[in-house]
């Protein structure tokens, strides 16, 4: 199998790069870091917000639940309040899934390839 390099990483993403991720305004995003205490992205000297994995996280599962679910921001905030560290702990082993899913369609397509 061919060495691949290990694909880089970030640890902090704009506000843009969040909202693009999920096909929504960047002013949705700071609406939603108003109304969701859970939502707390570092901000550098300029003010501009730097969110972590962890933050995309808290977004996903708000988007999820507002957007996909078709819950109220106050039925969202009562969920999240309610039970956050379950929520949480399922929202993360999605994600996990999701990546382990990807990096199998990977193996199979080299697969593919390398038999023709």
């Amino acid at each position: 199998m061919p060495y691949k390099e290990k694909e880089i990483e970030k640890k902090y993403y704009s506000i843009g790069e969040v909202a693009s991720m999920f096909k929504v305004a960047p002013s949705l995003i700071r609406y939603w870091e108003g109304e969701f205490d859970i939502i707390k992205p570092k901000k550098d000297k300029k003010g501009n917000r730097r969110f972590t994995k962890d933050d995309i996280e808290k977004i996903r599962y708000i988007y999820q639940l507002v957007k996909i679910k078709g819950y109220t921001l106050q039925g969202a905030q009562e969920v999240i309040r309610g039970d956050h560290h379950t929520v949480f702990d399922k929202a993360a082993m999605v994600d996990r899934l999701h990546q382990i899913k990807r990096f199998l369609i990977e193996i199979r397509d080299t697969m593919h390839v390398e038999s023709k």
